[in-house]
């Protein structure tokens, strides 16, 4: 393929993989806990962060990474403590986040309304060498997390009541969620943006539980679709010449459809047999009212 014979191509392609691994394998917690819009919001706040990197003449990713990183702790604890209020103070610190990260990009020399709709966008063909070495970094540091406390995190997540009581530190490992779907926010920011990370997370999982049952399963799943989305996203938007973030989104949606589509009569011949597999047999010598199904 001849987009291969460009280093440019080759981060890209590289950077999407890494992204549609990372997205969907933290995606499955924030599903399973219903905070599917939390990576939205992490990323409105990572803005801030980006604008912040560009007035300090730094790497904007390191200070998204750190700002979301704090965002995410806030969110946590207004969720603990923010009862009736919670969710204006969270509203408030989303579209502050995106108020500051707009005014601290025009008050920087390098700000500019194409930076920042890369960063609000994506533009995965612009991933330098630096941004790969801090890709590289943060996605080992989320894959050890989601992949080595899948047992721990997957239990917090489905009841947390249950967990506190065998002796989980459920706090502690909330916390762990949210800084953990923050870094994926920075790492995933250029290949789809800011605004579009949250799809990232959520589709692919979504289109997954369509057809499994497992956890295992749907977290296989999902992150192979995450990847297959990323990958073509990728390559269609080099030869048609159209945004990448965008593609990959509209691309993991198309699969969602077809994932129900098939989920559909899937379901129906399950409850079918399990219908049948219920059924008691009657002796013949028994009325019609003395049937019983179960």
């Amino acid at each position: 393929m001849e987009m291969l014979d460009f280093a440019f191509m080759q981060r890209a392609l590289i950077a999407a993989l890494i992204v549609g691994i990372t997205a969907p394998a933290i995606g499955i917690y924030l599903v399973q806990r219903r905070q599917a819009l939390m990576g939205d919001g992490i990323g409105h706040v990572a803005l801030t962060g980006v604008g912040l990197g560009f007035l300090l003449n730094t790497s904007p990713v390191w200070v998204a990474t750190a700002v979301a990183v704090v965002g995410s702790v806030v969110m946590e604890l207004i969720r603990w403590y923010g009862k009736t209020r919670g969710d204006l103070a969270l509203a408030m610190l989303f579209y502050g986040g995106m108020a500051g990260g707009v005014m601290l990009m025009n008050l920087s020399d390098a700000g500019s309304s194409a930076n920042l709709g890369t960063y609000l966008f994506g533009s995965i063909t612009t991933v330098s060498p630096q941004d790969m070495t801090t890709i590289y970094v943060l996605a080992a540091l989320v894959l050890a997390i989601t992949v080595g406390l899948r047992r721990q995190l997957f239990a917090v997540c489905q009841d947390e009541e249950f967990a506190r009581v065998t002796g989980l530190p459920v706090r502690l490992l909330n916390l762990l969620i949210a800084v953990t779907a923050a870094v994926t926010v920075t790492v995933a920011m250029r290949v789809v943006g800011l605004l579009l990370v949250s799809a990232l997370m959520v589709i692919p999982v979504a289109a997954a539980q369509q057809i499994s049952r497992s956890f295992a399963v749907t977290f296989a799943t999902a992150v192979a679709i995450g990847v297959a989305v990323t990958l073509t996203g990728t390559t269609a938007s080099y030869y048609v010449d159209v945004p990448s973030g965008a593609t990959i989104v509209l691309f993991a949606i198309a699969l969602f459809v077809v994932f129900t589509a098939l989920a559909t009569p899937l379901a129906r011949r399950r409850a079918a047999a399990a219908g049948k597999g219920c059924t008691l047999e009657v002796p013949a010598s028994r009325t019609a009212e003395d049937d019983v199904r179960v």
